[in-house]
């Protein structure tokens, strides 16, 4: 195996959230490995994810020795992935579990309390443990093929964004406004908390805190991998063009509580992410505005050089394609919130854990970066 000399390379992967959209970035990672030799090391010294980005970030770490290997093992699981997989699908389990959140909120407050939601995402606990080998990540780190893997969840209790990391170094815990690095081995509490979907998904409780989805409370993504060492950043967003369902754009009607809730979940795995990009290409152009000869740069200020790339087409309209293939129980229960085979909320793009939608959305991916192939290569110098 290639390893790759992470002293000398900084180059960081940050994987942003999304629930079932982080298939797209299995199709991105699968054309950069098609740029690499075989059996060669990942590219990526510094992992960091978050949301659903926080599974492939740990099952890309668990490979780090071989990249093409990990890549083909993450495509794999989501090219056949089906939603009982992710959360109880089946008519008496979803409805169950709403009923059993409900009668719990009558507990008495000494009682010992289960976190609420409306999906129960057990599932997803098993299917971790069955695919993500913990014990991989510390060796590829003590093996040199890794430098360090952060895992982003947002913390209930303090309502600060709580990066998790494994390093090979000794690198300080940090501590900003809304922001914390915790050194701890990531397990597969971290990455059921950093994918815990607001109200869909239960909180986890990690220590003497209660975490939820990574994409919450997180001001600034690219932090964790800057202060992990990154000086080059490679970014999967998820900001993708809008495409208008209707010819109709004038809609005389309100929107739903769907198409509101789809804004809010939008707004919270996107926008931050594009303010930060906005800072760090200010704090750049200041960079390169100090003469180095005559003045000291200031403490924590340095260039980083970044590459995006984000979806070319709606997420949103491709879901609407595979709308039946969402278990009857779950199309029930978002018909009560306004989501149909009609709809134009992004809620369904974020549950729609189908291999269908996520085939789908893999090529995408695929095709996204063999569109900008000269342009990966040239920043990952491959």
């Amino acid at each position: 195996m290639s390893k790759i000399n992470y002293r000398g390379s900084r180059s960081a992967l940050v994987l942003t959230g999304g629930g079932a959209r982080a298939a797209y970035q299995v199709g991105v990672l699968s054309a950069i490995a098609k740029f690499m030799p075989r059996n060669h090391g990942i590219p990526f010294p510094i992992i960091c994810g978050t949301s659903a980005g926080s599974i492939n970030a740990a099952a890309l770490a668990c490979y780090a020795s071989c990249f093409h290997l990990g890549v083909k093992k993450l495509e794999w699981v989501w090219k056949n992935l089906t939603t009982d997989q992710i959360y109880s699908s089946n008519a008496a389990n979803v409805f169950g579990h709403i009923s059993q959140g409900f009668l719990a909120s009558f507990q008495a407050d000494y009682a010992n309390k289960s976190a609420h939601s409306i999906l129960n995402n057990e599932p997803l606990r098993h299917l971790l443990n069955r695919v993500v080998d913990f014990k991989r990540i510390d060796k590829n780190i003590l093996k040199g093929y890794l430098s360090a893997l952060s895992i982003t969840a947002s913390s209930y209790s303090s309502s600060d964004s709580i990066s998790f990391y494994q390093s090979h170094r000794n690198i300080t815990p940090w501590c900003r406004a809304k922001r914390r690095g915790n050194k701890s081995p990531i397990t597969c509490d971290h990455l059921m908390a950093s994918s815990a979907i607001p109200i869909a998904f239960p909180s986890v409780k990690i220590g003497h805190e209660h975490f939820g989805d990574g994409s919450i409370h997180q001001l600034s993504p690219l932090s964790p991998a800057i202060h992990l060492g990154a000086e080059r950043i490679f970014i999967i967003g998820v900001e993708q063009p809008k495409e208008t369902l209707h010819k109709l754009e004038n809609n005389p009607h309100p929107p739903s509580i769907a198409t509101v809730a789809g804004h809010m979940l939008d707004s919270v795995f996107a926008d931050t992410l594009q303010s930060d990009l906005e800072r760090m290409q200010r704090v750049n152009s200041t960079v390169k505005l100090i003469d180095k000869n005559q003045q000291t740069m200031p403490e924590g200020l340095k260039n980083i050089d970044n590459f995006l790339i984000n979806p070319s087409h709606d997420f949103n309209i491709i879901a609407l394609k595979y709308y039946d293939k969402i278990p009857l129980s779950i199309r029930l229960l978002l018909r009560t919130i306004g989501v149909s085979d009609d709809s134009e909320s992004s809620i369904l793009s974020y549950l729609l854990f189908d291999k269908h939608f996520c085939q789908d959305l893999i090529k995408l991916g695929f095709n996204d970066a063999l569109a900008q192939e000269e342009g990966i290569r040239s920043f990952l110098s491959i």
